[in-house]
C-alpha cells in the first residue's frame, strides 16, 4: 500500500544536488539543518541516484532513508501507539495528541520530544489505518474576524463559601482569525446579557474592534438563519451599530465554516479546564482572575512549527492583527435585560431570573420597569426615573431581596420581632439595671418554649422607650418582689410609678410662675 512520504527526502536530495544552500532548504521545508545533513549522507551510503529515488515508492524510500530502529532511541521502547489510538477515539471531540503526548513524558521523562512522537505516530497512522483526508487550507487576513463560541465543557469550579454547594460556569471564548489570540471568560449561564458582556469584554481586551464578528448560530445571537435570509438578535444588531462592525455567523449547520473557533475550544477544554479544575474558587471573579493568568501563557506560548511566522499569538496579534483592526468608541457599551410591570404587586417585590427585588411600599399598584446586568437590577418608574437598585443575586437562598426602607413601619416591626432570640432580649434588658434583666430572663424561662415568650420581652422593651431608667428599674424591682413577671402586670406597674413620680405636675392646677402670664395678660 502506497502513502504520503511525511519527510520531503527526495526534495531535500534534489535541492542539494542543484546546489541550493542549507540555508534555503531548510526554510522551505521547516526542518533542522542536521536533518538535512542526515538524508545526504545517507544518501550517499545507499548509492543511489535521484531516479532511482524517484522511481522507488515513497514508503520504501522513507524506510531506507529512516529504518524504524533508528528513528527512536535504543534504551527507549516505542510507544503503545495502538493504546494511544484507542485514547484518541475515546476521547472524542476532545481528542488532543498534544496531551498525550505530555501524559507519555510523565511517564518517560528522557522519552520522544514532542516532533518526533508526533512522526512516530503518523507513521502508524499511515501504516495500520492510512492515510488522512486532505483539507483546504484556509487564508486568514490580520485583523478580519474574531471568532466567538461557548465552550462545551461546563465544568463545577464555584464553591460556595456559606454552603458548600458546588455550581457549574459556563466558559465563553473569542479567537482572533490570523493571530489565534485567545479570550476567555467565566460566567453563571449562557443568556443573552453575558453572551453581550462576552464579547464587550474581550474587544475591550483586544483593544481594537476587527471587522467581522463570528458567533455561532446561537439563539443568543442570532433570531434566525437560513441561506436566503440572516435576522439577528436585537440586542446583538444594535451592538453591531455601536462598535460599526460586522456580524457575521458561518453558514447554518457548517460547522467547518469557524473551524478556528472550533479547534481552540476543543484546545480550552483540555487544557485550561483541566487545569482550572486543580484549585477551588469561591466567586467569579477568583476564578477570572485565573483564567485570565492561564489565557496569558497561552498566548505567550511559541507555536509548534519554529517557521511559523507568527512565533506567539500575543506577538502576532501585535504585529499583524492589530494594525488592521479599529478603535474602540470612546464610550462603553452596556447591556440591559427588561422586564415591564403593569403594577408593583401587593408584596412590592418585582420578580427576575427566580428572584424578588423589593421596591418602596409606596409604588404599590404603579407600573415599573426593572433593568437587568450581570451584576446589578435597577428598577424604574414608568416616566424612567430611578426608584431602586440592588446587587443581582445567583444564589439559591434568599429568593427575596429586601430594603428594610422599602418595607410599611408593621412590616418592619415584624421583621425585627422575627429576628431576634433570647440573648438579645437577654442584652437589651440588662441596659436598665439587675431587677428589669431578672424580669425578662423570668419572662423567657416561664414560656414552655423561649420562642413563645419574644412578643411579651419585645412589648416590655419597646414600652420602656424615652423613660427614665430609674422609673423603669423599679418598676421592674416591684414585678420581680411581687412574682408578677408578667408583660400586662408590668404595663400597670410602671405607669403607677410614673404617676407617682410626676403627680404634682398631674393635679389639674396651672402652676405658679413668674414667666407664666396666663390667659388675663392678653386682653
Amino acid at each position: 500500500m502506497s502513502c504520503k512520504v511525511t519527510l520531503p527526502i527526495i526534495d531535500v536530495v534534489e535541492l542539494r544536488l542543484q546546489k541550493q544552500s542549507y540555508t534555503t532548504v531548510q526554510k522551505r521545508y521547516s526542518i533542522g539543518s542536521s536533518t538535512v545533513t542526515l538524508i545526504m549522507k545517507r544518501f550517499k551510503e545507499l548509492g543511489l541516484s535521484l531516479d532511482d529515488l524517484k522511481r522507488t515508492e515513497p514508503v520504501k524510500v522513507e524506510k531506507a532513508f529512516y529504518p524504524p530502529e533508528n528513528l527512536r532511541h535504543q534504551d527507549i521502547p516505542l510507544p503503545d501507539f495502538e493504546a494511544i489510538h484507542d485514547r484518541m477515539i475515546a476521547m472524542g471531540k476532545n481528542a488532543d495528541l498534544g496531551f498525550l503526548w505530555l501524559e507519555y513524558k510523565e511517564q518517560h521523562p528522557d522519552g520522544y520530544q514532542q516532533s518526533q512522537f508526533y512522526h512516530l505516530y503518523r507513521r502508524f497512522m499511515e501504516e495500520n489505518y492510512g492515510s488522512r483526508n486532505a483539507s483546504m487550507p484556509v487564508e486568514r487576513i490580520p485583523g478580519q474576524k474574531m471568532y466567538i463560541d461557548w465552550v462545551g465543557d461546563q465544568p463545577e469550579l464555584l464553591v460556595d463559601p456559606e454552603t458548600g454547594e458546588i455550581h457549574k460556569v459556563h466558559l465563553f471564548t473569542t479567537t482572533l482569525g490570523f493571530s489565534s489570540c485567545i479570550y476567555a471568560e467565566a460566567f453563571m449561564d449562557e443568556k443573552l446579557p453575558n453572551f453581550i458582556s462576552g464579547v464587550v469584554h474581550a474587544l475591550s481586551f483586544y483593544d481594537a474592534i476587527p471587522q467581522y464578528l463570528v458567533p455561532d448560530n446561537l439563539k443568543t445571537a442570532v433570531t434566525r438563519h437560513t441561506k436566503d435570509e440572516l435576522i439577528l438578535n436585537s440586542a446583538f444588531a444594535d451592538l453591531e451599530e455601536f462598535y460599526d462592525t460586522i456580524v457575521l455567523p458561518p453558514p447554518p449547520r457548517k460547522p467547518k465554516g469557524k473551524a478556528t473557533v472550533e479547534n481552540h475550544v476543543k484546545f480550552l477544554e483540555i487544557h485550561l479546564v483541566e487545569k482550572l479544575k486543580e484549585s477551588v474558587f469561591t466567586d467569579l471573579s477568583m476564578l477570572n482572575d485565573r483564567i485570565m493568568e492561564l489565557v496569558s501563557g497561552i498566548n505567550q506560548r511559541n507555536f509548534k512549527k519554529k517557521s511559523d511566522i507568527r512565533f506567539t499569538r500575543k506577538d502576532a496579534y501585535t504585529k499583524y492583527d492589530k494594525p488592521h483592526m479599529k478603535s474602540l468608541p470612546g464610550a462603553n457599551y452596556t447591556l440591559c435585560d427588561y422586564k415591564y410591570f403593569l403594577h408593583v404587586p401587593n408584596n412590592y417585590h418585582l420578580e427576575y431570573d427566580g428572584h424578588y427585588y423589593s421596591v418602596p411600599y409606596r409604588y404599590l399598584k404603579e407600573p415599573a420597569v426593572l433593568k437587568a446586568t450581570i451584576s446589578e437590577v435597577r428598577i424604574c418608574d414608568k416616566n424612567n426615573k430611578l426608584i431602586c437598585r440592588h446587587a443581582r443575586s445567583y444564589k439559591t437562598f434568599p429568593l427575596y431581596i429586601t430594603e428594610e426602607n422599602h418595607m410599611p413601619a408593621n412590616h418592619q416591626y415584624y421583621k425585627e420581632l422575627n429576628s431576634k432570640d433570647g440573648a438579645y432580649y437577654r442584652r437589651w434588658s440588662s441596659v436598665y439595671g439587675e431587677y428589669m434583666e431578672i424580669l425578662v430572663d423570668r419572662i423567657l424561662r416561664s414560656a414552655k418554649h423561649e420562642e413563645q415568650a419574644y412578643n411579651s420581652c419585645n412589648g416590655i422593651l419597646h414600652s420602656c422607650k424615652n423613660i427614665s431608667h430609674t422609673i423603669v428599674e423599679e418598676a421592674a424591682e416591684r414585678c420581680v418582689k411581687a412574682n408578677a413577671c408578667k408583660y400586662t402586670y408590668f404595663k400597670k406597674v410602671l405607669n403607677t410609678v410614673r404617676n407617682e413620680r410626676y403627680g404634682k405636675c398631674q393635679t389639674g392646677q396651672m402652676p405658679v410662675h413668674e414667666n407664666i402670664r396666663g390667659r388675663d395678660f392678653y386682653k
